[in-house]
């Protein structure tokens, strides 16, 4: 199954994070780590906080949608990522975004994922990895959602150190 995984980090050593997360995605079993996006240095939403590295992961794997979210939990985890404060500041935040063509609404997980829609900063690495790929549920392409997304300041930080 393929499934494309947003990455983002604004807190401590930002690139050790998203190296992080790459290296445990690689040593994952059921998991291969594909392709990885550009790194995008984005402002952040919700209160103030410092700005956002962001890229996307494009993951072949074996296992069911909800034993890869445990598994990018797990990351997170390792990240001593903690969720105070919705839409706070993190060390680490990994989202399952798409996850082959599965529309799913449970308590702990959502496919797509709701923010896919309308965020600039997990489109536009997207659109890089997968433009044509059509969102299940919407009908239309990675490419024609980020072509009606909001504008967000951001710029492209360098090639993934993964």
């Amino acid at each position: 199954m393929r499934a494309y995984v947003g990455v983002g980090t604004n807190l401590g050593d930002r690139w050790g994070h998203l190296a992080l997360a790459a290296r445990e995605l690689r040593r994952a079993p059921g998991a291969t780590l594909l392709r990885t996006s550009r790194v995008y240095d984005t402002e952040p939403l919700g209160p103030s906080q410092p700005r956002y590295l962001n890229a996307v992961l494009e993951v072949e794997t074996t296992l069911e949608a909800a034993a890869l979210l445990s598994v990018l939990l797990g990351v997170e985890r390792t990240a001593l990522r903690r969720r105070d404060v919705r839409w706070g500041a993190r060390t680490l935040d990994l989202d399952l975004l798409l996850y082959e063509d599965l529309v799913l609404r449970t308590p702990t997980l959502t496919l797509p994922h709701p923010g896919l829609l309308s965020r600039r900063f997990v489109l536009v690495p997207l659109a890089e990895l997968c433009p044509e790929r059509i969102v299940p549920g919407t009908g239309a392409s990675v490419a024609e959602l980020l072509r009606c997304a909001p504008a967000l300041d951001m710029s492209s930080a360098g090639l993934y150190p993964g």
